[in-house]
């Protein structure tokens, strides 16, 4: 028996959703609390933020009216309905037929609906992911030195894959990753809240981390001392510690993107600065377990997905998982990823160290340890 969604249901208070526990006992899935619970699961927003996204996009809706997209009782969808369906297909990574039968429209409805959605929510949602401004910035700087004890540290960055299958004539060795995986890497940097703060993706999952942190505008606008170029913080003894990331051994280590030392016979120093480093650009990984986990679009292996449009799906999916934070919701801890967020994948290791981050990182390891030091017994 399928889960269906009639037009008075969306129009309803937006989904009303009052018997959506016997709907989740028939689709055998955990039970949640109460209604408004049942609606989060469903569409992994709560029913203001619902509201707020369908605003976002509904003159798009409204002003470009396609042809055809109509419900098998012959009524034209509602924007609300419009959003739902987009929402449940990023949600749940179902098939577009399942989708569909449940909200009693058709495959090519749903394919419709969920693309014109993706496009307006990408034009009109930009706003939510952009590199802070300057004030910004500096709550981020004390959040991470309130949390972690790292000073002047602005975001973690990781890289995770999103798996496809490619038709015969569009395979190559560049998309084909380390696993013998067709992918494309989504790399993001983010903050204390794990909101993301910045992301790069579109690029074959057959490059290194290095390699794609290089092909990055942050990286450009980096080097070019345009972006982590905020005031320098000066300790005793001269030290300096300008504005940095934190990320794993898969990247470089630079002036501005610290990496954890190698693991061999480790001083207390440097064991403290790893133990830390470690914590905070988890933040990243933990980001990239929510994201996959609310959005199982990009967990699943996606069927043949035409490689220009998926950097548009995914951007559309870090747009709502920050929009959850920026409108006070929770991420929903029953819906994300459990172990690592790119399951069966080894950790790469680049080799590359830029004297100045050597020294950067030596300065800060110093700091840390000074730190725990001077801090006063428990």
């Amino acid at each position: 028996m399928l889960l269906q969604f009639t037009d008075s249901f969306v129009r309803k208070e937006v989904l009303d959703l009052a018997s959506s526990l016997m709907w989740f006992k028939l689709l055998g899935l955990s039970i949640p609390l109460n209604e408004e619970e049942g609606f989060k699961y469903f569409f992994r927003v709560s029913k203001n933020t619902f509201n707020y996204i369908c605003s976002l996009v509904r003159e798009d809706l409204i002003s470009r009216p396609p042809s055809g997209l109509i419900n098998i009782e012959g009524r034209l969808l509602s924007v609300e309905k419009q959003v739902a369906i987009a929402l449940r297909r990023l949600a749940s990574g179902d098939s577009q037929v399942s989708v569909g039968a449940a909200f009693g429209v058709g495959q090519s409805t749903v394919s419709q609906v969920t693309w014109r959605f993706i496009e307006a929510l990408e034009e009109r949602a930009k706003h939510h992911l952009k590199w802070p401004g300057s004030s910004r910035m500096e709550e981020i700087k004390l959040k991470f030195e309130e949390l972690f004890g790292l000073p002047n540290c602005c975001g973690a960055i990781d890289a995770t894959h999103i798996i496809m299958t490619l038709p015969a004539v569009q395979t190559s060795d560049d998309w084909c990753d380390q696993e013998n995986n067709y992918s494309m890497f989504l790399q993001g940097i983010v903050d204390h809240e794990m909101r993301f703060l910045d992301i790069v993706t579109g690029w074959p999952g057959g490059m290194t981390l290095s390699r794609l942190l290089k092909c990055s505008e942050f990286f450009r606008l980096c080097e070019a001392g345009e972006r982590l170029n905020g005031n320098t913080i000066t300790f005793s003894e001269g030290v300096e510690i300008r504005e940095f990331i934190v990320g794993g051994v898969a990247y470089p280590l630079l002036p501005w993107l610290l990496t954890p030392f190698e693991t061999n016979e480790l001083s207390t120093t440097l064991s403290t600065f790893n133990s830390i480093h470690n914590t905070a650009r988890f933040l990243a990984s933990r980001s990239f377990l929510h994201l996959k986990g609310n959005w199982r679009i990009l967990n699943k292996v996606m069927w043949r997905p035409d490689r220009r449009k998926l950097p548009s799906i995914i951007l559309v999916c870090c747009l709502l998982h920050n929009i959850i934070l920026d409108c006070g919701d929770q991420l929903h801890p029953d819906v994300a990823l459990s172990g690592h967020h790119d399951c069966g994948y080894k950790e790469q290791c680049c080799k590359q160290v830029d004297p100045v981050g050597k020294n950067m990182r030596e300065n800060v390891a110093k700091y840390l340890q000074h730190r725990k030091e001077e801090a006063p017994p428990k």
